[in-house]
């Protein structure tokens, strides 16, 4: 079927989404179409608003309103010890849990050949020079058990070594190949709480 190019720009905009394919693109784009105006308008304003009004963290790479971050800001967090994880949805299952309350690191990706993905497009430098501060006695890797995540923390756990720090890993309370964000709290608090050294 042909829409009209309005529809079909609106179709093509949804499909650039993750895990979204011709058919759910449609299904969105006539949504938004039987939507209140009020409503679409409402839509489009958080958008824009969530556009202009977040920023990356300028110690952590965390998404946050404001640089530094709240969590880097926050006097009451643990500073010697530093939680690295793939995305900032990893950051915020963790930090539901309520059981760590040490500082993050957010690489922004994995290393993933396949994809192009090499260690000097996550933020492992900005993790390194982190690592200089006396203060971090550990490091927590808390990347999912994927073939990307196991490659990152091989690759991070030979980097860390020299540094004298300890190194860690979330225990595997979750099922090999699953994404960290839709784990439960329990789950999540479970691998933090038996985690080990590497």
């Amino acid at each position: 079927m042909i829409y009209p190019k309005a529809i079909a720009a609106l179709i093509e905009q949804f499909q650039k989404f993750p895990s979204i394919g011709p058919k759910s693109a449609q299904r969105m784009a006539f949504y938004l179409l039987r939507m209140p105006e009020g409503e679409v308008k409402k839509f489009a304003q958080c958008i824009l608003e969530a556009k202009a009004n977040t920023r990356t963290c300028e110690i952590c790479y965390n998404i946050s309103s404001t640089s530094p971050c709240e969590i880097c800001q926050s006097s009451s967090r643990d500073k010697s010890t530093i939680c690295v994880v793939s995305e900032t949805k990893d950051l915020i299952a963790i930090e539901k849990t309520n059981e760590y309350r040490g500082l993050y690191h957010v690489l922004q990706g994995l290393i993933s050949p396949m994809d192009g993905i090499g260690a000097d497009d996550i933020r492992i430098k900005e993790l390194l020079t982190r690592l200089t501060d006396e203060n971090v006695k550990e490091v927590i890797l808390a990347l999912s058990p994927s073939v990307e995540g196991e490659a990152t923390s091989l690759y991070l756990s030979k980097l860390i070594k020299p540094f004298g720090i300890k190194i860690s890993r979330i225990a595997f309370g979750l099922p090999v190949g699953a994404d960290l964000e839709y784990a439960d709290e329990i789950t999540i608090a479970k691998a933090i709480e038996g985690r080990r050294e590497i």
